[in-house]
């Protein structure tokens, strides 16, 4: 049996990015039967060091989560580019973006998932941790995001 790339496997997220984070989120909420999340906004370079393909990405996502137990529905709205999520944004609309999993140890991991060919794509930080997407869209059918808490 191999290691796994993707820590535990358990998922813990999943993305969609929307052209309109405001009525997608009174949209899942009025499905959900749920209040509205509050819509937060990533931070700016200097703070989330964000890198798109290698390079530097003021790129910036407005962000709302809806707990749905042992995964959250994470709705993204690109702000700015260059960026995975406006990539998907422009070429497929409002649509799946990521599946999350929570990992210790970002440099083992996104190596591991280069070594089955998949490709980091970007990366950054955020209060508390980082994240990377690793793009499996060719292998997998989707982009996997690693997530790493301090």
């Amino acid at each position: 049996m191999t290691s796994s790339s993707l820590g535990d496997n358990k998922a813990m997220q999943i993305g969609v990015v929307v052209e309109n984070i405001e009525a997608a989120v009174q949209a899942w909420s009025q499905i959900l039967g749920v209040e509205p999340p509050s819509i937060i906004i990533t931070d700016p370079l200097d703070s989330a060091h964000t890198r798109y393909q290698d390079q530097p990405s003021s790129a910036r996502a407005k962000l709302a989560f809806f707990d749905l137990g042992q995964v959250a529905l994470e709705l993204i709205q690109p702000l700015g580019e260059p960026s995975t999520w406006n990539d998907q944004l422009v070429a497929h609309g409002s649509s799946l973006h990521h599946i999350a999993f929570e990992i210790k140890g970002m440099e083992k991991h996104i190596q591991g998932l280069q070594e089955h060919g998949l490709r980091l794509v970007q990366r950054g930080d955020y209060q508390g941790g980082r994240y990377a997407y690793v793009d499996g869209q060719e292998q997998l059918g989707a982009v996997i995001e690693l997530l790493e808490n301090d």
